[in-house]
């Protein structure tokens, strides 16, 4: 019988609750950016009390820590179901060529993590202390990309990986500020990735 026929209080998903209340974060960072963001602001989009907002998060950089953590774990769940509709293992020049597609913004889900990701990229530039604690690095994504040119033998996986995400974060700002559109970005993309892995082969491998 559930809790609520039995004259109980409902059970309190806190996780969900966390998540909620950082989404609203998120959302702003992506509409309004996050220079400006108050915890009575978060509270009102979350419609929620402030109360509640500081009894999950003691402060504003706690909020700001957890909710670039789950916008990190958005991207990489864009990233794996962009590998897995591949269907098999792909190879590595295939698994960096989606890798990096998947973060471009290409689509509105990509531009709403691209502006939002822009947003805490801001807040960190006149924040530094935030991007020692958390908001945001690509340290991880360097990592995969580095394993992937290593396993191709290509020369200086690491400088390469760091070179083309570099890149990638480059056209991404472009793509948002207006300079280029999304088609015009990949194709400065693939220019490059071709000067990694040599001119692409039929079928793409």
């Amino acid at each position: 019988m559930k809790a609520e026929r039995c004259g109980l209080p409902k059970r309190v998903d806190h996780d969900e609750r966390k998540r909620h209340i950082a989404g609203a974060l998120l959302r702003i960072a992506e509409e309004q950016g996050l220079q400006h963001a108050s915890m009575r602001q978060v509270a009102a989009a979350a419609e929620v009390s402030v109360r509640l907002v500081q009894y999950y998060f003691n402060t504003k950089d706690e909020l700001l820590i957890t909710a670039v953590g789950y916008l990190a774990e958005q991207l990489g769940d864009r990233v794996r179901e962009r590998l897995v509709a591949l269907g098999s293992p792909p190879p590595p020049r295939v698994f960096v060529t989606e890798t990096l597609l998947a973060v471009l913004p290409l689509d509105p889900e990509s531009v709403r993590l691209s502006r939002t990701f822009a947003a805490f990229y801001s807040l960190g530039l006149a924040e530094p202390e935030l991007t020692r604690h958390g908001v945001p690095h690509p340290d991880r994504l360097e990592r995969l990309l580095a394993t992937q040119l290593r396993a191709a033998d290509r020369p200086e996986p690491e400088l390469t990986a760091a070179g083309l995400l570099a890149l990638t974060n480059g056209l991404t700002s472009s793509v948002l500020g207006g300079q280029r559109d999304g088609a015009a970005a990949v194709t400065v993309l693939r220019y490059h990735l071709d000067l990694v892995f040599g001119p692409e082969t039929p079928g793409g491998q």
